[in-house]
């Protein structure tokens, strides 16, 4: 591991920085933790001496990935993942910032809270954690959280996390309290009603697999509702894993009327469809359900034409208690941090997106979102940073990963490119070791 006051040169390297468009060979310097400088000609006249080098060797150097939805089980289900396992499995996957949703036991909606997961992220000392608060009391839909005292004690933005905020009044309370502090919200987008008891996507697999479904309306309903209480009251509103082309259609209207509405979806949604249930495939049980090749699609085009601001990997460990059961029975969730990077470039090996558009997606734009001054190549910018072979093939073995729970739906499936280094604040904190 690199001395964390060193200098190190990373030279011969495809620079790329979405935030600023650059795409060219070169070198860059780190000093301490920040990137104290790049370019074409950086080392013209060599390197000085007493500079470590690292030779890429034409590899891409890019801003480390920006994770904006990450649950893990510290505390109260550290059996799943702690911030240490979901740290190792974060970093091997290119990623140097996560965000922690307040789905834990007890919830992340107090002070107390976030001065936990600060104090364990610094004894790790791996990713960058930052943490949601929780926008209701418990997560339980009623009560609005102290928006202030958590704000001030770091919290990014304000959700329930993987519960709907389904009470009208307290997101119209939560926008315009949230509003006061400069807050995101941030909805899952799911009427819990029409979801009830739902197991998949609603439509003829569900009724051939004899699985009650959830109707795609139960997203769309809550979308539109939220963006007339957005209206309402200010602030501003992203909605998580948006998994419905219609979804899509409404982002983008009210983008287009001026609404401070964002969202993000997970790789699932765009690598997957219904289909990939199969015979009662419980590791492709997750929330939203998978949705159509129609609903896949519009997710693909959302993200290209820039509707869709960012791809959050939608972490959610279960272990196989959990998942090893009945189709109805089983947790929803897939783990993602290790397969988030691979699952991005599908995307641009497809045609899809161009590179600097889908590296936005996991870079610069969920930080922009969340107010975090990360995802960029800059002087004087934080030195995080992934060093990537763009190109190489490779198969996902999940039993490799470092997450501690193994239910991903990827297992085995061919993704090319991957992280060869990670670093954080100028730390190399992971490497791959082939």
């Amino acid at each position: 591991m690199s001395n964390a006051n060193a200098r190190v040169a990373y030279r011969n390297a495809r620079l790329l920085d979405p935030a600023s468009g650059l795409d060219q060979r070169g070198d860059l310097l780190t000093e301490g933790a920040k990137i104290a400088d790049f370019g074409p000609s950086l080392f013209a006249d060599g390197v000085p001496e007493g500079i470590e080098v690292v030779d890429l060797q034409g590899q891409c150097l890019a801003p480390g990935l920006v994770d904006m939805r990450v649950l893990i089980g510290e505390p109260g289900e550290e059996e799943k993942d702690t911030i240490k396992s979901a740290s190792r499995a974060a970093v091997a996957g290119g990623i140097t910032a996560v965000v922690l949703l307040p789905n834990t036991d007890p919830v992340t909606d107090e002070v107390a809270s976030l001065e936990f997961i600060a104090r364990r992220a610094r004894e790790v000392r791996l990713v960058k954690v930052f943490a949601y608060a929780a926008a209701t009391r418990g997560t339980d839909g009623n009560e609005i959280t102290e928006m202030g005292l958590l704000s001030r004690a770091g919290a990014v933005a304000f959700t329930d996390g993987t519960k709907a905020i389904a009470s009208a009044k307290a997101m119209r309370r939560a926008l315009s309290y949230a509003r006061t502090f400069d807050k995101l919200i941030v909805q899952h987008p799911e009427e819990p009603s029409l979801a009830s008891g739902g197991m998949m996507n609603s439509g003829e697999r569900a009724t051939r697999l004899g699985l009650v479904g959830i109707p795609r309306e139960a997203e769309i309903i809550m979308i539109e509702r939220d963006l007339r209480l957005l209206e309402l009251s200010g602030g501003r509103l992203h909605f998580a894993h948006v998994s419905t082309g219609e979804s899509v259609d409404l982002i983008r209207r009210a983008k287009a009327r001026g609404l401070k509405v964002t969202c993000d979806t997970a790789p699932h949604y765009f690598a997957l469809t219904e289909t990939d249930v199969g015979d009662y495939r419980t590791f492709a049980k997750v929330s939203p359900p998978l949705r159509g090749e129609m609903d896949r699609r519009a997710i693909v085009e959302g993200l290209a034409d820039g509707t869709i601001d960012a791809i959050a990997s939608d972490h959610t460990p279960q272990d196989q208690d959990q998942k090893r059961l009945p189709f109805a029975q089983a947790a929803c969730g897939v783990i993602g941090l290790e397969t988030l990077f691979p699952l991005t470039l599908e995307l641009v090996h497809k045609g899809a997106m161009p590179l600097l558009k889908a590296l936005a997606c996991v870079t610069v734009k969920p930080a922009e979102l969340l107010g975090l001054p990360l995802g960029r190549i800059a002087k004087g910018a934080p030195a995080d940073l992934i060093a990537f072979d763009l190109d190489v093939p490779w198969k996902v073995d999940v039993a490799a990963f470092k997450s501690k729970s193994k239910n991903s739906p990827f297992e085995d499936r061919p993704v090319q490119g991957r992280p060869l280094r990670t670093v954080v604040d100028g730390r190399t904190v992971w490497q791959f070791e082939g």
